[in-house]
């Protein structure tokens, strides 16, 4: 659908002359073993998932959104730990050194459940390396959610931990009575970090396999399952977005949009973070007449503050008004210093009545919870308190009479450390946040909204046609 988005796998490669390579550009590494059949077959399959998702037999096969680059970065070399696979980062490393993509899907690393004393070489390689470019990588959260939980074997492994990346799990079915599936490793993450996975996408189940194409130069479909499928999933989501929008819209707005749209279930959200991603690129990119959502980027410099608002109508509004935020930045990371591990924070604080003031000599409006009332189960107080203010994504939804908002806003202030003290870095802080207002009981309000915002708000156009379902 788009030539202009760039995505790279790193994975087992691709056999020469396979029908992928119609969509899909493989590269090799010099030195390197050569490749086995499994290290293939597990390549095809990762991005077959990535090129067209899940694949029902009796149903056509999706349109990919994009071309692929795939690099073979494993080997079955004698010498390698499965628990450090150090070459195997190297190799990564110097590819997103030497080149710049939008997304990036990893399906791989060591088999080695997170710690929260010590930061891995994978997560602090990548991490630094996402921090510093404009690209949104998914990592693979490994299948070991069945292990021992009371030993923390179930957790999420090296390098899903990354804050600067978005950690998928696997859930159990594309339907909906959805579960997280019983080998998808569970978190919490670290802390700054404690929400991992992001998401969860399908991945295969013995009662409903992950379908993909084989390795073969015949282009049959085998069954399979794990979050190594989940994870390009979401990379294929996002770069429908992407596609849809062209550069409009940014990394970090694009994975803020993700984690907004999720839906949820009654699952704890250690087992499947903030939710599942979207059946459905309508979902994200369309908003229905009493929906408007909203999409802020840019950059906010040091002790700084920005004011978002948050778009309703002039006047009385009646009924009940929901709205829904998610905010996301990246961060730069100080893996010497695991419990300061993120240099930068975001204090957010929600203001939903201009004319509300509790004294005379106050200079802003009232302030009430938003974020507090989030997964985390906290208050703003407790946020704070346990340095939850340092983590780099939040998302929550609050539910208020219309009356009771007047020109609200969120207020955000960017508060920056290293090693755990003050810290005034030059760089500005790239961020992301995610507004959706929605009343059902306002005729128009969609439209009430743009003609409010006309000169405000800039409405963002497909670059290629959205298809429109009945």
């Amino acid at each position: 659908m788009s030539r202009d988005v760039r995505v790279a796998v790193f994975d087992g490669g691709i056999p020469e002359n396979h029908p992928i390579t119609n969509w899909v550009t493989p590269f090799e590494f010099p030195n390197v073993e050569p490749a086995t059949k499994e290290l293939e077959t597990h390549g095809v399959a990762v991005t077959s998932a990535l090129l067209f998702g899940h694949i029902e037999p009796d149903l056509a096969i999706k349109r990919p959104y994009s071309f692929i680059d795939h690099y073979r970065v494993l080997d079955e070399s004698p010498d390698q730990k499965f628990s450090e696979l150090y070459e195997v980062l190297e190799r990564i490393d110097s590819v997103l050194s030497a080149k710049d993509y939008d997304f990036v899907n990893l399906s791989i690393g060591p088999r080695l459940p997170i710690e929260d004393d010590e930061i891995h070489a994978w997560t602090a390689v990548l991490d630094d390396r996402f921090a510093r470019s404009s690209t949104l990588a998914t990592i693979a959260v490994g299948n070991d959610g069945e292990s021992d939980s009371l030993l923390g074997f179930d957790r999420i492994q090296v390098p899903s931990d990354c804050i600067n990346a978005l950690a998928v799990g696997a859930c159990d079915t594309p339907d909906d009575n959805w579960h997280r599936a019983s080998y998808s490793s569970v978190g919490p993450g670290r802390s700054p970090g404690l929400v991992k996975p992001d998401l969860v996408d399908f991945g295969g189940s013995m009662e409903r396999p992950f379908i993909v194409l084989s390795s073969d130069m015949e282009p049959n479909l085998i069954e399979t399952s794990g979050t190594s499928f989940a994870t390009p999933g979401v990379t294929r989501m996002a770069s429908g977005v992407r596609a849809h929008f062209g550069p409009n819209l940014n990394h970090l707005s694009i994975r803020a949009l993700l984690i907004h749209t999720v839906e949820v279930n009654e699952c704890d959200h250690k087992q499947v973070g903030w939710g599942r991603v979207a059946r459905d690129l309508n979902d994200i990119v369309l908003c229905d007449d009493e929906t408007i959502r909203v999409v802020y980027q840019g950059e906010i410099s040091p002790t700084n503050y920005v004011r978002a608002m948050i778009p309703v109508p002039d006047g009385k509004i009646s009924g009940l008004v929901l709205i829904k935020a998610t905010i996301c930045y990246k961060s730069q990371t100080d893996p010497h210093h695991p419990s300061n591990y993120t240099q930068a924070g975001l204090d957010i604080s929600f203001r939903p009545h201009d004319k509300k003031f509790k004294s005379t000599s106050q200079v802003h409006p009232n302030t009430k919870s938003f974020f507090g009332s989030s997964i985390l189960g906290a208050t703003e107080f407790r946020l704070r308190r346990n340095s939850w203010k340092w983590e780099n994504c939040f998302h929550s939804s609050k539910q208020m009479q219309g009356q009771s908002l007047r020109n609200p806003c969120f207020d955000i202030h960017y508060n920056s450390r290293l090693e755990g003290q003050n810290y005034a870095p030059n760089q500005k802080l790239p961020y992301a946040l995610v507004v959706t207002v929605q009343a059902k009981s306002m005729t128009n309000f969609y439209d009430q909204i743009v003609r409010k915002y006309a000169t405000i708000l800039e409405p963002l156009r497909p670059m290629v046609e959205v298809p429109i379902q009945n």
